[in-house]
């Protein structure tokens, strides 16, 4: 692990401080600074002359500063004669913007990735991406890694009488997955998308009927989404809902909305994003940061990062009958 150097932003060091305990390796420091115009400068004080470097930073609220702050750390380890740089990005928020379905519109997603690829990205790490296709948006490779068996694990001591339910059909194929790794049925909510935090559910197609619903989704927000559908679900006869998620944002007055109603038992997300400043009980965070460590290692050493999800998720596994360097 000598050739290996961490750097983190500041969008949320604590997780990068956790998975350089798990590598063994100790967190490298960078200054940030501000000038009077407002313009950000990034300075790595570790020699990263032909050494593997990883810079840590998810995509979250001051989303632009810490972008920039990421462009400018990952040109700063180029200049520095760096022999590969990866973008460790948790949460690659600009994901959102993976599609031009209207007229005149922006694909964010695309354009950042051709950012950080100029910079001089090698590589890029990161975690459930809000659509496939985003993938395919970098000319650097990308692993892409799952909370799946993170999440399942969780729920798999108390899923009796539980069906997984996704809010809308398109993420019906991954609480597909999740329902399977739990041995529980599924079922989705017919969505319709009114505004960035206004949903109309329609209806539940599945049997929720005296079940306990274990509500999956890949990213929270606003929260308008999954209040919509818990009260959908209450009114079609399910007990309560517990509700899970890969990226636990929590933007604007979130757990505050989610806290007020009580048909929600409890929500359970990982540490992908930084926890919110206000406390919840019903809030239970769980560490990917050993899924990073063991990523970065494979990576590090010519390894498969695929192998790391076989018998979890198909999507994120290697090909069947495959033999390779694992």
């Amino acid at each position: 692990m000598k050739d290996i150097i961490v750097f983190s932003g500041s969008a949320h060091e604590p997780f990068a401080e956790q998975v350089c305990q798990h590598l063994g390796v100790r967190l490298s420091p960078v200054n940030i600074s501000r000038f009077s115009n407002d313009c950000l400068q990034a300075q790595l004080l570790t020699n990263v002359r032909q050494r593997d470097v990883y810079i840590v930073q998810p995509l979250v609220p001051p989303t632009q500063d810490h972008l920039m702050e990421l462009l400018l750390m990952v040109q700063a380890a180029r200049g520095a004669s760096a022999d590969q740089i990866t973008a460790v990005i948790p949460h690659y928020s600009y994901a959102r913007s993976d599609k031009k379905d209207t007229s005149r519109i922006s694909v964010g997603g695309r354009l950042v990735a051709d950012m950080l690829s100029t910079a001089g990205v090698d590589r890029v790490l990161t975690m459930q991406l809000h659509a496939p296709q985003v993938q395919s948006f970098f000319s650097v490779p990308v692993d892409q890694l799952t909370a799946m068996g993170v999440l399942a694990r969780y729920f798999q001591e108390h899923c009796e009488n539980s069906v997984v339910v996704s809010p809308d059909f398109g993420n019906a194929k991954s609480a597909s997955t999740f329902a399977r790794l739990l041995g529980v049925p599924v079922a989705a909510g017919s969505k319709r998308r009114l505004g960035d935090n206004r949903v109309v559910i329609d209806t539940i197609v599945g049997d929720v009927v005296g079940k306990h619903c274990i509500v999956m989704d890949d990213e929270i927000a606003t929260g308008g989404s999954i209040l919509e559908l818990v009260r959908k679900l209450k009114d079609q006869g399910a007990v309560d809902a517990s509700v899970t998620c890969t990226h636990g944002l929590f933007a604007g007055n979130a757990l505050e909305k989610l806290s007020g109603e009580k048909f929600i038992t409890e929500i359970v997300s990982t540490d992908t994003v930084p926890e919110p400043a206000e406390h919840w009980p019903e809030l239970h965070v769980l560490s990917v940061a050993p899924l990073f460590a063991e990523a970065i290692d494979r990576i590090h050493n010519g390894k498969s990062v695929s192998k790391m999800f076989e018998g979890i998720d198909p999507v994120y596994a290697p090909p069947k009958g495959q033999e390779g360097l694992f």
